[in-house]
Order: structure tokens, then C-alpha cells, then sequence
């Protein structure tokens, strides 16, 4: 995909079991590249919940206690209630805070199947049978599939941010680090 990338496969793995690690090794990365890009855009729509949401809360309790102490600031209660209800209103129909977490869900749900390719790819396997292995790779590919059908598809902003963390080594183990 991109240049932050190192590929998984060992030189040790057989050259029977070389497609299937290969082909393994490429879900690894798509997952690795979808559970930083939906780690992003959870953190985006956090600070939109916040941006929205602050300003709601402060516009509405400045324009009730401008109204309740002074009756002659004319229309500045009213305007700034009306700038409340506007902000309150976009945040509901964006639901920030849905959105937030269900990216997170999914980065989580990314990470794990993650996991599981480097463990298969790393450790199990040079020690199964060609067989075993197709069957944990259509698992993986499987699992993979369900994710993205119901992983909402990260924002222009996050992908970018995603491959730039990717890049900088942003998820790289220091274990990963000494060996390079």
C-alpha cells in the first residue's frame, strides 16, 4: 500500500505456504491501514462533539442568564438562544458522539484481527499443514470482509492521518524497531 509498511512473511516460511503468507501479510495491512484510519476518525469526531458541543452548552447558559438579569440587552438573549439551538441541533444530526464510538469499536475490532495475522503469519504458520493454512487464511479473509461491511469508511482527513502515523512508525512495537 504505502511506504510505511514491512512486510511480515520470514524467510523461513516455506515455499508451499509462500502464497498464503503473502496473501495473509496483505490483510495484515489493509487492517493495520483501516484500524489507524478509524482510530483517526474517532478522533475527529471527538473534537467535532466538542467544538459543537461546548459552544451549545455556553451559548445556552449565557443567553438564559442574560435574559433572567437584564431585560434591556434587546435581542441578544433571543440571538445567542437562537445560535444554541442551531449548534445543539447540528451535533444531534451529526451524532458526534455515535459516530465516535462506533469508530472506535471498529479500530478495536481491526487491531485484533491484526493481531491474529502477524500471530499466524510470525509464529503458526511455518508449523501447519497446507491445508490449515488456507483454512485460517479464508478465516482471516472472512473476518476481515464482516469488518469492513460494517466499519463506516474513514473521511479523506483520517486516511491521510492514518498513513502518516503509519509512516512514522506509529504503530511499530520497539520489539519491530530492533530488528530493522
Amino acid at each position: 500500500m504505502t511506504r510505511g509498511y514491512k512486510p511480515l512473511v520470514p524467510d523461513t516460511t516455506p515455499e508451499t505456504h509462500r502464497p498464503v503468507a503473502n496473501e495473509a501479510d496483505r490483510i495484515h495491512e489493509s487492517v493495520l491501514y483501516s484500524a489507524q484510519g478509524q482510530f483517526e476518525q474517532a478522533k475527529l469526531w471527538r473534537l467535532i462533539n466538542l467544538f459543537l458541543g461546548v459552544p451549545a452548552a455556553i451559548l445556552a447558559a449565557v443567553s438564559g442568564g442574560t435574559a433572567l438579569a437584564d431585560s434591556d440587552l434587546g435581542i441578544w438573549p433571543g440571538v445567542l438562544a437562537l445560535a444554541a439551538a442551531a449548534l445543539s441541533a447540528t451535533l444531534t444530526t451529526v451524532n458526534a458522539s455515535r459516530r465516535m464510538t462506533q469508530a472506535q469499536a471498529s479500530a478495536n475490532a481491526y487491531l485484533q484481527l491484526q493481531t491474529t495475522a502477524r500471530q499466524f503469519i510470525t509464529i503458526d504458520l511455518a508449523n501447519t499443514t497446507i491445508e490449515d493454512a488456507r483454512e485460517n487464511l479464508r478465516n482471516l479473509t472472512n473476518s476481515r470482509d464482516e469488518l469492513n461491511q460494517t466499519a463506516d469508511p474513514p473521511g479523506r482527513v483520517a486516511r491521510w492521518l492514518a498513513g502518516r502515523t503509519i509512516k512514522n512508525d506509529g504503530q511499530t512495537y520497539a520489539v519491530d524497531r530492533g530488528n530493522q
